[in-house]
Protein backbone atom coordinates (compact mmCIF):
# COMPACT_ATOMS: atom_id res chain seq x y z
CA UNK A 1 0.00 0.00 0.00
CA UNK A 2 1.86 3.28 -1.28
CA UNK A 3 -0.32 6.31 0.54
CA UNK A 4 1.75 9.33 1.00
CA UNK A 5 0.98 11.12 3.31
CA UNK A 6 1.51 14.97 3.29
CA UNK A 7 5.12 15.57 3.98
CA UNK A 8 6.28 18.42 6.12
CA UNK A 9 9.69 19.48 5.52
CA UNK A 10 12.02 21.87 7.28
CA UNK A 11 15.18 22.20 5.42
CA UNK A 12 18.24 23.53 6.79
CA UNK A 13 21.59 23.85 5.11
CA UNK A 14 25.16 23.80 7.13
CA UNK A 15 28.38 23.80 5.84
CA UNK A 16 30.98 21.51 6.84
CA UNK A 17 34.02 19.92 6.70
CA UNK A 18 34.98 18.17 3.50
CA UNK A 19 31.76 19.78 1.37
CA UNK A 20 29.36 17.62 3.11
CA UNK A 21 26.24 19.44 2.99
CA UNK A 22 24.21 18.12 6.28
CA UNK A 23 20.64 18.73 7.03
CA UNK A 24 17.13 17.62 8.88
CA UNK A 25 14.69 16.24 6.75
CA UNK A 26 11.24 15.61 8.67
CA UNK A 27 8.21 13.46 7.94
CA UNK A 28 4.97 12.65 9.41
CA UNK A 29 2.85 9.65 9.15
CA UNK A 30 0.38 8.03 11.35
CA UNK A 31 1.02 4.49 13.44
CA UNK A 32 0.39 1.01 11.73
CA UNK A 33 0.79 2.01 8.16
CA UNK A 34 1.33 -1.81 6.35
CA UNK A 35 4.48 -3.14 5.09
CA UNK A 36 5.27 -1.88 1.40
CA UNK A 37 3.48 1.40 2.16
CA UNK A 38 5.77 4.62 0.69
CA UNK A 39 6.52 7.18 3.52
CA UNK A 40 8.35 9.79 0.96
CA UNK A 41 10.26 10.15 -2.18
CA UNK A 42 13.88 11.07 -0.87
CA UNK A 43 15.70 11.53 -3.98
CA UNK A 44 12.42 13.98 -5.02
CA UNK A 45 12.72 15.64 -1.63
CA UNK A 46 16.55 15.68 -1.15
CA UNK A 47 17.26 16.64 -4.85
CA UNK A 48 19.09 13.34 -6.10
CA UNK A 49 19.59 11.95 -9.30
CA UNK A 50 17.47 8.74 -9.17
CA UNK A 51 19.86 7.53 -12.40
CA UNK A 52 23.01 7.81 -10.59
CA UNK A 53 21.82 6.76 -7.21
CA UNK A 54 21.82 3.01 -8.20
CA UNK A 55 25.37 3.10 -8.86
CA UNK A 56 26.74 5.06 -5.71
CA UNK A 57 26.23 3.22 -2.06
CA UNK A 58 23.67 3.85 -0.71
CA UNK A 59 23.07 2.95 3.50
CA UNK A 60 19.85 3.61 5.50
CA UNK A 61 20.90 4.03 9.47
CA UNK A 62 17.94 3.78 11.72
CA UNK A 63 18.58 4.47 15.66
CA UNK A 64 16.37 1.39 16.78
CA UNK A 65 17.09 -2.33 17.16
CA UNK A 66 13.97 -2.95 14.21
CA UNK A 67 14.35 -1.78 10.85
CA UNK A 68 10.84 -0.22 10.04
CA UNK A 69 12.02 1.89 7.03
CA UNK A 70 14.18 1.02 3.61
CA UNK A 71 15.08 2.85 0.22
CA UNK A 72 14.37 1.39 -3.13
CA UNK A 73 17.41 2.85 -4.83
CA UNK A 74 15.89 2.51 -8.20
CA UNK A 75 13.19 4.89 -7.39
CA UNK A 76 14.09 6.76 -4.44
CA UNK A 77 11.42 6.34 -2.33
CA UNK A 78 11.61 5.41 1.49
CA UNK A 79 9.17 2.89 2.44
CA UNK A 80 7.61 0.32 5.35
CA UNK A 81 9.28 -2.82 6.17
CA UNK A 82 7.82 -3.41 9.64
CA UNK A 83 4.11 -1.97 11.08
CA UNK A 84 5.37 0.69 13.27
CA UNK A 85 3.53 0.62 16.87
CA UNK A 86 4.29 4.34 18.02
CA UNK A 87 3.12 2.81 22.00
CA UNK A 88 6.21 0.13 21.66
CA UNK A 89 8.75 3.02 19.94
CA UNK A 90 7.75 5.58 22.53
CA UNK A 91 7.25 3.96 25.95
CA UNK A 92 6.75 7.35 27.53
CA UNK A 93 3.62 9.04 27.50
CA UNK A 94 4.17 11.48 25.08
CA UNK A 95 2.63 13.51 22.39
CA UNK A 96 5.44 13.78 20.35
CA UNK A 97 7.21 10.35 19.08
CA UNK A 98 9.87 10.80 16.22
CA UNK A 99 12.21 7.77 14.66
CA UNK A 100 15.25 9.00 14.03
CA UNK A 101 18.02 7.93 10.89
CA UNK A 102 20.36 9.07 8.67
CA UNK A 103 20.73 8.27 4.73
CA UNK A 104 24.32 7.83 4.13
CA UNK A 105 25.25 8.25 0.25
CA UNK A 106 28.83 7.18 -1.18
CA UNK A 107 31.01 8.75 -3.80
CA UNK A 108 30.36 11.39 -2.80
CA UNK A 109 30.03 11.34 0.97
CA UNK A 110 26.80 13.18 1.66
CA UNK A 111 24.52 12.46 4.67
CA UNK A 112 21.09 13.15 4.95
CA UNK A 113 19.69 13.16 9.03
CA UNK A 114 15.43 12.38 8.87
CA UNK A 115 13.53 12.74 11.67
CA UNK A 116 10.14 10.71 11.03
CA UNK A 117 7.34 11.83 13.34
CA UNK A 118 4.92 9.26 14.00
CA UNK A 119 1.21 10.32 14.63
CA UNK A 120 -1.13 8.60 16.77
CA UNK A 121 -4.17 6.35 15.86
CA UNK A 122 -6.34 5.37 18.12
CA UNK A 123 -5.52 1.49 18.14
CA UNK A 124 -6.06 1.18 21.99
CA UNK A 125 -9.22 0.98 23.99
CA UNK A 126 -8.75 2.40 27.75
CA UNK A 127 -8.41 -0.21 30.74
CA UNK A 128 -8.38 -0.24 33.88
CA UNK A 129 -5.83 -1.79 36.37
CA UNK A 130 -8.80 -3.44 37.81
CA UNK A 131 -11.60 -4.84 36.70
CA UNK A 132 -13.11 -5.08 40.12
CA UNK A 133 -13.51 -2.43 42.32
CA UNK A 134 -14.73 -2.96 46.01
CA UNK A 135 -15.74 0.38 48.33
CA UNK A 136 -17.24 -0.47 51.78
CA UNK A 137 -19.50 2.70 52.41
CA UNK A 138 -20.96 3.11 56.06
CA UNK A 139 -24.78 3.48 55.56
CA UNK A 140 -24.69 6.89 57.72
CA UNK A 141 -22.50 8.39 55.13
CA UNK A 142 -24.37 11.53 53.65
CA UNK A 143 -24.93 12.37 50.73
CA UNK A 144 -22.14 14.44 48.66
CA UNK A 145 -19.63 12.38 50.05
CA UNK A 146 -17.07 11.26 47.60
CA UNK A 147 -14.94 8.09 47.40
CA UNK A 148 -12.25 8.02 44.77
CA UNK A 149 -11.71 5.04 42.07
CA UNK A 150 -8.97 3.88 40.23
CA UNK A 151 -8.68 5.99 36.73
CA UNK A 152 -8.50 4.09 33.44
CA UNK A 153 -5.23 3.98 31.40
CA UNK A 154 -5.49 4.26 27.80
CA UNK A 155 -1.55 4.23 25.74
CA UNK A 156 -2.76 6.75 23.00
CA UNK A 157 -2.50 10.31 23.28
CA UNK A 158 -4.20 13.25 22.46
CA UNK A 159 -7.56 13.36 21.78
CA UNK A 160 -7.57 9.52 21.67
CA UNK A 161 -6.83 9.18 25.57
CA UNK A 162 -9.59 8.90 27.99
CA UNK A 163 -11.91 11.92 27.35
CA UNK A 164 -14.55 10.93 29.85
CA UNK A 165 -16.31 8.32 32.52
CA UNK A 166 -20.08 7.04 32.51
CA UNK A 167 -21.62 4.83 35.20
CA UNK A 168 -24.22 2.77 35.15
CA UNK A 169 -27.53 3.96 36.49
CA UNK A 170 -28.34 3.83 40.06
CA UNK A 171 -30.57 5.71 42.29
CA UNK A 172 -27.58 6.18 44.99
CA UNK A 173 -24.34 6.94 43.22
CA UNK A 174 -23.29 9.68 39.97
CA UNK A 175 -19.60 10.29 39.32
CA UNK A 176 -17.72 13.31 39.27
CA UNK A 177 -14.82 13.75 35.97
CA UNK A 178 -12.20 16.24 36.75
CA UNK A 179 -8.65 16.87 35.23
CA UNK A 180 -5.09 16.47 36.59
CA UNK A 181 -2.31 19.08 35.96
CA UNK A 182 -0.97 16.70 32.81
CA UNK A 183 -4.74 16.44 31.62
CA UNK A 184 -5.38 13.02 33.25
CA UNK A 185 -9.02 12.12 33.76
CA UNK A 186 -9.68 11.25 37.18
CA UNK A 187 -13.17 10.46 38.10
CA UNK A 188 -14.80 10.03 42.16
CA UNK A 189 -17.63 8.06 43.19
CA UNK A 190 -19.97 10.70 44.92
CA UNK A 191 -23.27 9.52 46.89
CA UNK A 192 -26.29 11.34 45.71
CA UNK A 193 -28.78 9.66 48.29
CA UNK A 194 -29.11 8.34 51.62
CA UNK A 195 -28.14 4.95 51.84
CA UNK A 196 -30.53 2.30 53.91
CA UNK A 197 -28.71 -1.48 54.60
CA UNK A 198 -31.34 -3.03 55.06
CA UNK A 199 -33.72 -2.12 51.91
CA UNK A 200 -30.28 -2.99 49.74
CA UNK A 201 -26.68 -3.99 51.22
CA UNK A 202 -25.13 -3.88 48.19
CA UNK A 203 -24.83 -1.93 44.99
CA UNK A 204 -23.47 -3.62 41.91
CA UNK A 205 -22.79 -0.45 39.25
CA UNK A 206 -20.41 -0.73 36.06
CA UNK A 207 -17.88 2.50 35.73
CA UNK A 208 -17.18 2.82 31.69
CA UNK A 209 -14.21 5.11 30.23
CA UNK A 210 -14.21 6.52 26.68
CA UNK A 211 -11.69 7.97 24.78
CA UNK A 212 -11.83 10.51 22.45
CA UNK A 213 -11.14 8.68 19.33
CA UNK A 214 -13.59 8.34 16.44
CA UNK A 215 -15.24 5.65 16.82
CA UNK A 216 -14.19 5.97 20.43
CA UNK A 217 -13.08 3.09 22.48
CA UNK A 218 -14.34 1.80 25.67
CA UNK A 219 -12.94 -0.38 28.97
CA UNK A 220 -15.27 -1.19 32.11
CA UNK A 221 -14.88 -2.29 35.67
CA UNK A 222 -17.26 -3.68 38.00
CA UNK A 223 -17.81 -1.60 41.49
CA UNK A 224 -19.37 -3.16 43.98
CA UNK A 225 -20.20 -1.00 46.65
CA UNK A 226 -21.11 -2.85 50.37
CA UNK A 227 -22.92 -1.07 52.87
CA UNK A 228 -21.73 -1.25 56.34
CA UNK A 229 -24.49 -1.29 58.78
CA UNK A 230 -24.90 1.07 61.29
CA UNK A 231 -27.31 1.03 64.75
CA UNK A 232 -30.41 2.97 62.80
CA UNK A 233 -32.59 0.23 63.67
CA UNK A 234 -34.28 -0.50 67.25
CA UNK A 235 -35.36 -3.98 68.04
CA UNK A 236 -38.82 -4.87 67.27
CA UNK A 237 -40.98 -7.43 69.14
CA UNK A 238 -43.44 -9.43 67.01
CA UNK A 239 -46.54 -8.36 69.14
CA UNK A 240 -46.30 -4.92 71.20
CA UNK A 241 -48.67 -7.09 73.57
CA UNK A 242 -49.00 -10.61 74.42
CA UNK A 243 -51.72 -12.67 76.05
CA UNK A 244 -51.71 -16.37 76.78
CA UNK A 245 -52.92 -18.62 79.32
CA UNK A 246 -50.94 -20.63 82.17
CA UNK A 247 -52.72 -23.79 84.28
CA UNK A 248 -52.10 -23.61 88.26
CA UNK A 249 -49.73 -26.02 89.42
CA UNK A 250 -47.64 -25.78 86.32
CA UNK A 251 -44.06 -27.73 87.32
CA UNK A 252 -41.16 -25.57 87.41
CA UNK A 253 -39.34 -25.09 84.16
CA UNK A 254 -42.79 -25.10 82.23
CA UNK A 255 -42.39 -22.82 78.86
CA UNK A 256 -45.02 -19.82 78.86
CA UNK A 257 -43.48 -18.06 75.67
CA UNK A 258 -40.23 -17.52 73.70
CA UNK A 259 -40.73 -13.97 72.96
CA UNK A 260 -39.11 -12.98 69.17
CA UNK A 261 -37.71 -10.06 68.67
CA UNK A 262 -36.03 -8.77 65.26
CA UNK A 263 -33.24 -6.26 64.26
CA UNK A 264 -33.06 -5.22 61.15
CA UNK A 265 -29.12 -4.42 61.29
CA UNK A 266 -26.30 -6.77 61.39
CA UNK A 267 -23.67 -7.91 63.32
CA UNK A 268 -23.16 -6.91 66.81
CA UNK A 269 -26.61 -4.42 66.31
CA UNK A 270 -28.57 -6.95 65.66
CA UNK A 271 -27.39 -9.23 68.73
CA UNK A 272 -30.00 -9.33 71.28
CA UNK A 273 -30.29 -9.21 75.13
CA UNK A 274 -33.81 -9.75 76.70
CA UNK A 275 -34.26 -8.76 80.63
CA UNK A 276 -37.29 -7.17 82.70
CA UNK A 277 -37.74 -3.58 82.87
CA UNK A 278 -38.63 -1.95 86.43
CA UNK A 279 -42.49 -1.79 85.60
CA UNK A 280 -42.15 -5.98 86.17
CA UNK A 281 -43.18 -6.73 89.88
CA UNK A 282 -40.93 -8.84 92.39
CA UNK A 283 -43.62 -11.10 93.13
CA UNK A 284 -43.70 -11.41 89.26
CA UNK A 285 -40.26 -11.85 88.73
CA UNK A 286 -40.38 -14.63 91.83
CA UNK A 287 -42.78 -16.35 89.75
CA UNK A 288 -41.23 -16.44 86.10
CA UNK A 289 -37.92 -16.57 84.92
CA UNK A 290 -36.55 -14.98 81.42
CA UNK A 291 -33.85 -16.28 79.34
CA UNK A 292 -31.86 -12.82 78.67
CA UNK A 293 -30.29 -15.04 75.56
CA UNK A 294 -33.18 -16.98 74.16
CA UNK A 295 -36.36 -14.84 75.50
CA UNK A 296 -38.14 -17.38 76.99
CA UNK A 297 -40.00 -17.17 79.94
CA UNK A 298 -40.73 -19.73 82.33
CA UNK A 299 -42.49 -20.69 85.27
CA UNK A 300 -40.20 -20.35 88.17
CA UNK A 301 -42.15 -21.40 91.47
CA UNK A 302 -45.67 -23.23 92.00
CA UNK A 303 -48.55 -21.12 90.47
CA UNK A 304 -51.35 -21.10 92.29
CA UNK A 305 -54.70 -19.61 90.88
CA UNK A 306 -56.01 -19.04 94.31
CA UNK A 307 -52.73 -17.11 95.45
CA UNK A 308 -52.87 -14.85 91.90
CA UNK A 309 -54.91 -14.79 88.98
CA UNK A 310 -53.34 -12.75 86.79
CA UNK A 311 -49.26 -11.87 86.14
CA UNK A 312 -47.75 -8.94 83.88
CA UNK A 313 -44.51 -8.45 82.80
CA UNK A 314 -42.72 -5.91 81.02
CA UNK A 315 -39.98 -6.84 78.97
CA UNK A 316 -37.35 -5.40 77.28
CA UNK A 317 -34.88 -6.38 74.21
CA UNK A 318 -31.59 -4.45 73.93
CA UNK A 319 -29.22 -4.63 70.78
CA UNK A 320 -25.38 -5.21 71.56
CA UNK A 321 -24.62 -1.54 70.15
CA UNK A 322 -21.96 0.54 71.55
CA UNK A 323 -24.83 3.02 71.56
CA UNK A 324 -27.78 0.73 72.39
CA UNK A 325 -31.18 0.63 70.85
CA UNK A 326 -33.79 -0.99 72.80
CA UNK A 327 -37.62 -2.18 72.06
CA UNK A 328 -40.71 -3.29 74.16
CA UNK A 329 -43.66 -5.19 75.07
CA UNK A 330 -45.82 -6.45 77.65
CA UNK A 331 -46.71 -10.04 78.40
CA UNK A 332 -49.81 -10.59 80.29
CA UNK A 333 -50.31 -14.45 81.79
CA UNK A 334 -53.97 -15.46 83.04
CA UNK A 335 -53.75 -18.69 85.42
CA UNK A 336 -56.37 -21.06 84.61
CA UNK A 337 -57.81 -22.91 87.58
CA UNK A 338 -56.80 -26.62 87.12
CA UNK A 339 -59.58 -29.14 86.24
CA UNK A 340 -59.11 -30.86 89.86
CA UNK A 341 -62.72 -31.73 91.19
CA UNK A 342 -64.31 -34.92 89.66
CA UNK A 343 -68.11 -34.43 88.57
CA UNK A 344 -70.81 -35.77 90.85
CA UNK A 345 -74.08 -38.13 89.97
CA UNK A 346 -77.15 -37.84 92.80
CA UNK A 347 -80.23 -40.44 91.78
CA UNK A 348 -83.17 -38.20 92.97
CA UNK A 349 -85.76 -41.06 92.15
CA UNK A 350 -85.30 -44.46 90.73
CA UNK A 351 -88.08 -46.51 89.48
CA UNK A 352 -85.98 -49.56 89.29
CA UNK A 353 -88.59 -52.26 88.80
CA UNK A 354 -91.59 -51.43 86.01
CA UNK A 355 -93.85 -53.43 83.66
CA UNK A 356 -92.92 -54.60 80.40
CA UNK A 357 -95.31 -52.74 78.91
CA UNK A 358 -94.58 -49.23 80.25
CA UNK A 359 -95.13 -46.63 77.58
CA UNK A 360 -92.46 -45.21 76.00
CA UNK A 361 -91.66 -41.64 76.98
CA UNK A 362 -92.54 -42.47 80.88
CA UNK A 363 -89.87 -41.16 83.49
CA UNK A 364 -87.54 -44.42 84.64
CA UNK A 365 -85.58 -41.64 87.00
CA UNK A 366 -84.90 -38.26 88.35
CA UNK A 367 -80.57 -37.71 87.99
CA UNK A 368 -78.89 -34.77 89.24
CA UNK A 369 -75.15 -33.77 88.47
CA UNK A 370 -72.80 -31.08 90.20
CA UNK A 371 -68.93 -29.83 89.74
CA UNK A 372 -67.64 -27.64 92.13
CA UNK A 373 -65.15 -26.56 89.47
CA UNK A 374 -65.63 -22.94 87.81
CA UNK A 375 -65.96 -22.49 83.89
CA UNK A 376 -65.70 -25.09 81.42
CA UNK A 377 -64.11 -27.43 84.45
CA UNK A 378 -67.53 -27.04 86.43
CA UNK A 379 -69.96 -27.77 83.13
CA UNK A 380 -70.72 -31.07 82.83
CA UNK A 381 -72.50 -33.43 80.40
CA UNK A 382 -74.13 -36.67 81.36
CA UNK A 383 -74.50 -39.98 78.76
CA UNK A 384 -75.04 -43.71 78.85
CA UNK A 385 -72.40 -45.66 78.25
CA UNK A 386 -74.19 -47.66 75.45
CA UNK A 387 -77.36 -47.73 73.24
CA UNK A 388 -80.06 -49.20 75.35
CA UNK A 389 -84.04 -48.70 75.04
CA UNK A 390 -83.55 -45.33 77.21
CA UNK A 391 -82.87 -41.43 76.32
CA UNK A 392 -81.86 -38.75 78.90
CA UNK A 393 -83.62 -35.73 78.70
CA UNK A 394 -82.00 -32.66 80.20
CA UNK A 395 -84.23 -30.26 82.02
CA UNK A 396 -82.06 -27.91 83.58
CA UNK A 397 -78.04 -27.04 83.64
CA UNK A 398 -77.76 -29.90 86.34
CA UNK A 399 -81.13 -31.92 85.91
CA UNK A 400 -81.78 -34.97 83.95
CA UNK A 401 -84.74 -37.06 83.40
CA UNK A 402 -84.42 -41.09 82.26
CA UNK A 403 -87.17 -41.64 80.09
CA UNK A 404 -87.80 -44.77 78.01
CA UNK A 405 -87.26 -44.46 74.10
CA UNK A 406 -88.42 -47.69 72.86
CA UNK A 407 -91.09 -50.65 74.16
CA UNK A 408 -89.67 -52.99 76.45
CA UNK A 409 -90.09 -56.65 76.24
CA UNK A 410 -88.77 -58.69 79.25
CA UNK A 411 -88.98 -61.76 77.36
CA UNK A 412 -85.79 -60.49 75.62
CA UNK A 413 -84.10 -58.24 77.94
CA UNK A 414 -85.62 -58.94 81.61
CA UNK A 415 -83.25 -56.57 83.34
CA UNK A 416 -80.94 -53.40 82.05
CA UNK A 417 -78.19 -52.03 83.59
CA UNK A 418 -77.99 -48.16 82.61
CA UNK A 419 -74.36 -46.73 83.48
CA UNK A 420 -74.63 -43.02 83.62
CA UNK A 421 -70.96 -41.17 82.62
CA UNK A 422 -70.44 -37.75 83.76
CA UNK A 423 -68.04 -36.24 82.12
CA UNK A 424 -66.81 -32.43 82.52
CA UNK A 425 -65.59 -29.82 79.78
CA UNK A 426 -61.92 -29.19 81.39
CA UNK A 427 -58.91 -30.02 79.32
CA UNK A 428 -58.16 -33.09 80.29
CA UNK A 429 -61.63 -34.06 81.04
CA UNK A 430 -62.42 -35.29 84.29
CA UNK A 431 -65.97 -38.02 84.68
CA UNK A 432 -67.35 -40.34 87.20
CA UNK A 433 -70.31 -42.95 86.60
CA UNK A 434 -73.18 -44.55 88.19
CA UNK A 435 -75.14 -47.66 87.61
CA UNK A 436 -78.72 -48.47 88.16
CA UNK A 437 -80.42 -51.61 87.38
CA UNK A 438 -84.07 -51.83 86.06
CA UNK A 439 -85.88 -55.08 86.27
CA UNK A 440 -89.05 -55.53 83.85
CA UNK A 441 -91.93 -57.35 85.58
CA UNK A 442 -93.88 -59.57 83.28
CA UNK A 443 -97.29 -58.79 81.77
CA UNK A 444 -99.68 -61.55 79.72
CA UNK A 445 -98.74 -60.88 76.53
CA UNK A 446 -97.66 -63.90 75.06
CA UNK A 447 -100.16 -66.86 74.20
CA UNK A 448 -99.23 -70.09 74.69
CA UNK A 449 -97.88 -71.82 71.57
CA UNK A 450 -97.79 -75.95 70.59
CA UNK A 451 -94.05 -76.92 69.10
CA UNK A 452 -96.75 -78.41 66.42
CA UNK A 453 -100.32 -77.33 65.10
CA UNK A 454 -101.15 -80.76 64.00
CA UNK A 455 -100.51 -83.81 65.69
CA UNK A 456 -101.27 -87.80 64.29
CA UNK A 457 -101.20 -90.34 67.02
CA UNK A 458 -101.40 -93.82 65.88
CA UNK A 459 -103.32 -96.11 69.01
CA UNK A 460 -103.15 -99.55 68.93
CA UNK A 461 -107.00 -101.44 69.26
CA UNK A 462 -107.39 -103.33 72.51
CA UNK A 463 -105.75 -100.62 74.41
CA UNK A 464 -106.07 -100.88 77.93
CA UNK A 465 -108.39 -98.45 79.36
CA UNK A 466 -106.10 -95.47 80.95
CA UNK A 467 -103.29 -96.02 78.36
CA UNK A 468 -101.29 -92.82 77.97
CA UNK A 469 -101.61 -92.02 74.49
CA UNK A 470 -99.52 -88.92 74.38
CA UNK A 471 -98.06 -85.86 75.81
CA UNK A 472 -98.82 -82.53 74.34
CA UNK A 473 -97.12 -79.68 75.83
CA UNK A 474 -97.46 -76.01 74.89
CA UNK A 475 -94.81 -73.64 75.63
CA UNK A 476 -95.42 -69.86 77.28
CA UNK A 477 -92.63 -67.61 77.72
CA UNK A 478 -94.61 -65.33 80.21
CA UNK A 479 -93.75 -65.94 84.24
CA UNK A 480 -95.34 -66.98 86.69
CA UNK A 481 -99.19 -67.20 86.58
CA UNK A 482 -98.84 -65.66 82.97
CA UNK A 483 -96.85 -69.37 82.25
CA UNK A 484 -99.17 -71.45 84.08
CA UNK A 485 -101.06 -73.62 81.73
CA UNK A 486 -103.92 -75.85 81.59
CA UNK A 487 -104.98 -77.92 78.88
CA UNK A 488 -108.38 -78.70 77.79
CA UNK A 489 -110.83 -81.00 75.09
CA UNK A 490 -112.40 -79.06 73.15
CA UNK A 491 -115.75 -80.80 73.56
CA UNK A 492 -117.45 -82.56 70.84
CA UNK A 493 -119.50 -85.66 69.62
CA UNK A 494 -118.75 -88.73 68.17
CA UNK A 495 -121.07 -91.10 67.23
CA UNK A 496 -123.49 -89.63 69.63
CA UNK A 497 -120.78 -90.04 72.66
CA UNK A 498 -119.07 -86.90 74.16
CA UNK A 499 -114.86 -86.80 72.84
CA UNK A 500 -114.73 -86.25 76.83
CA UNK A 501 -116.25 -89.89 77.74
CA UNK A 502 -113.61 -91.38 75.27
CA UNK A 503 -110.34 -89.45 75.91
CA UNK A 504 -109.24 -87.13 78.88
CA UNK A 505 -105.97 -84.72 79.36
CA UNK A 506 -104.15 -84.30 82.38
CA UNK A 507 -105.02 -79.95 82.64
CA UNK A 508 -101.33 -79.48 84.40
CA UNK A 509 -99.21 -81.63 81.37
CA UNK A 510 -101.26 -82.40 78.93
CA UNK A 511 -100.88 -85.94 79.52
CA UNK A 512 -103.37 -87.63 76.42
CA UNK A 513 -105.12 -90.68 78.04
CA UNK A 514 -107.43 -93.32 76.53
CA UNK A 515 -110.64 -93.75 78.59
CA UNK A 516 -112.13 -96.99 76.55
CA UNK A 517 -110.87 -99.85 74.67
CA UNK A 518 -110.86 -99.45 71.08
CA UNK A 519 -111.85 -101.84 68.66
CA UNK A 520 -110.76 -101.47 65.10
CA UNK A 521 -113.68 -103.11 63.81
CA UNK A 522 -115.49 -100.37 65.03
CA UNK A 523 -113.92 -97.08 65.04
CA UNK A 524 -111.20 -96.51 63.04
CA UNK A 525 -110.06 -92.89 63.91
CA UNK A 526 -111.01 -89.93 65.86
CA UNK A 527 -110.39 -86.14 64.92
CA UNK A 528 -110.42 -83.75 67.77
CA UNK A 529 -108.84 -80.13 69.09
CA UNK A 530 -107.27 -79.51 72.64
CA UNK A 531 -106.82 -76.27 73.80
CA UNK A 532 -104.01 -74.84 76.64
CA UNK A 533 -104.74 -72.00 78.32
CA UNK A 534 -102.48 -69.62 80.67
CA UNK A 535 -103.34 -68.45 84.25
CA UNK A 536 -102.96 -64.79 83.22
CA UNK A 537 -105.56 -61.85 83.28
CA UNK A 538 -107.05 -62.44 80.88
CA UNK A 539 -106.04 -65.60 80.17
CA UNK A 540 -104.35 -66.11 76.81
CA UNK A 541 -104.90 -69.32 74.88
CA UNK A 542 -104.03 -71.38 71.55
CA UNK A 543 -105.16 -75.21 70.31
CA UNK A 544 -104.10 -77.33 68.65
CA UNK A 545 -105.82 -80.51 66.05
CA UNK A 546 -105.21 -84.33 67.54
CA UNK A 547 -105.82 -86.91 65.07
CA UNK A 548 -106.48 -90.40 66.63
CA UNK A 549 -105.90 -93.21 64.73
CA UNK A 550 -107.03 -96.72 65.45
CA UNK A 551 -104.50 -99.49 64.60
CA UNK A 552 -105.69 -102.60 63.52
CA UNK A 553 -104.92 -106.10 65.68
CA UNK A 554 -105.14 -109.77 64.32
CA UNK A 555 -107.74 -109.89 67.19
CA UNK A 556 -110.38 -111.71 65.44
CA UNK A 557 -110.61 -115.76 64.31
CA UNK A 558 -111.69 -116.65 60.56
CA UNK A 559 -115.54 -117.95 60.95
CA UNK A 560 -116.99 -120.19 58.23
CA UNK A 561 -120.22 -119.37 57.35
CA UNK A 562 -121.61 -121.95 54.97
CA UNK A 563 -121.97 -124.62 55.13
CA UNK A 564 -123.45 -123.41 58.65
CA UNK A 565 -123.37 -126.40 61.35
CA UNK A 566 -124.76 -125.87 64.81
CA UNK A 567 -122.53 -128.09 66.66
CA UNK A 568 -119.19 -127.20 65.25
CA UNK A 569 -117.61 -125.99 62.46
CA UNK A 570 -116.29 -129.89 61.43
CA UNK A 571 -117.77 -130.66 57.45
CA UNK A 572 -117.48 -134.08 56.27
CA UNK A 573 -117.47 -134.71 52.49
CA UNK A 574 -117.15 -138.36 50.86
CA UNK A 575 -114.66 -137.75 47.24
CA UNK A 576 -114.04 -140.65 45.18
CA UNK A 577 -110.49 -141.86 45.44
CA UNK A 578 -110.13 -141.06 41.32
CA UNK A 579 -110.92 -137.42 41.91
CA UNK A 580 -109.29 -135.49 39.79
CA UNK A 581 -106.63 -132.03 41.16
CA UNK A 582 -108.70 -129.23 40.94
CA UNK A 583 -112.10 -130.55 41.41
CA UNK A 584 -113.95 -128.31 43.79
CA UNK A 585 -114.95 -130.51 46.81
CA UNK A 586 -117.72 -128.06 48.46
Amino acid sequence: MSTMKVVILWMSYFFVLWNTVWCVTRYSIPEEMERGSVVANLAADLGLDISGLAQREVKLDIFHSTKYLDVNKKTGELTVVEKIDRESLCTTKTTTCFLKLDLIIESPLRIFNIELGITDINDNAPHFRRDKIELDVLESASPGERFSLPNAFDPDVGANTVKTYKLSESDHFNVDIHSGSDGTKYVDLVLTKELDREEKAVHNLILTAIDGGVPARTGTASIIVRVQDTNDNAPQFEQAVYSLNISENSPAGTLVIKLNATDADEGSNAELTYSFTLYTSEKTQEMFSLNPNTGEIAAKGTIDYEDMKIFEMFVEAKDNSPIPLAGQCRVTVYVKDMNDNYPEIAIKSLRNTVEENIPVGSVIALVAVSDRDTGDNGKVNLKMNMLLPFFLNKSSDYLYELLVSKPLDREMVPEYEITLVVTDRGNPPLSDNETITVNLLDVNDNAPRFPQTFYTIPVMENNAPGALLSSLTAIDPDLHENQYLVYFIIEKEILNTSISMLFSINPENGNLYALKTFDYEIEKEFLFHIEARDSGVPPLSSNVTVHIIIMDQNDNTPVIVSPWRAHGSVVEEKIPRSTDKGTLIA
